[in-house]
């Protein structure tokens, strides 16, 4: 009779179906990883980094037949481009100090506006002492050189 018992309890055991529900997550989160995986490693270009290496294999043009400086040189301010010569007279890279003196702007103006262009992505900056360091972006400044 004690064994009829344990049967009757183990088939009304309320966890059972959670086991069938765990077991199939489970089936479906390993099918679904070994897809993105096979997805990840026959698409390369998704991976981190591939945007970079795919804006140095672009054309020296853009569709319309100008280059990217030309390009972003007209969205640029006239105080914008000031800076932007200065940093192309001096291979891409400048202390702002500097800057400063050979654009005539002030220091305050020369700050805002290399904070303007290191958002869109045109210059950046490293701290170098009590001033910062500009770079002009790598694929604004290749595609420049060959002008």
């Amino acid at each position: 009779m004690m064994g009829q018992t344990g049967a009757t309890q183990a088939s009304t055991n309320p966890l059972l179906p959670y086991f069938g529900v765990l077991f199939a997550a489970l089936i479906g989160t390993t099918i679904v990883g070994i897809v993105g995986l096979a997805y990840y490693l026959l698409y390369p270009q998704i991976r981190v980094g591939a945007d970079q290496s795919a804006v140095q294999n672009t054309s020296q043009q853009t569709p319309n037949g100008s280059s990217p400086y030309e390009s972003v040189s007209k969205t640029l301010t006239e105080e914008e481009r000031k800076i932007i010569d200065v940093l192309n007279a001096h291979n891409g890279k400048y202390l702002q100090k500097y800057i400063r003196k050979e654009t005539g702007l002030s220091r305050l103006k020369t700050h805002r506006i290399i904070a303007r262009l290191a958002e869109r992505g045109i210059v950046s900056l490293e701290k170098t002492g009590n001033t910062n360091q500009v770079f002009l972006a790598n694929w604004l400044q290749q595609q420049n050189n060959a002008h």
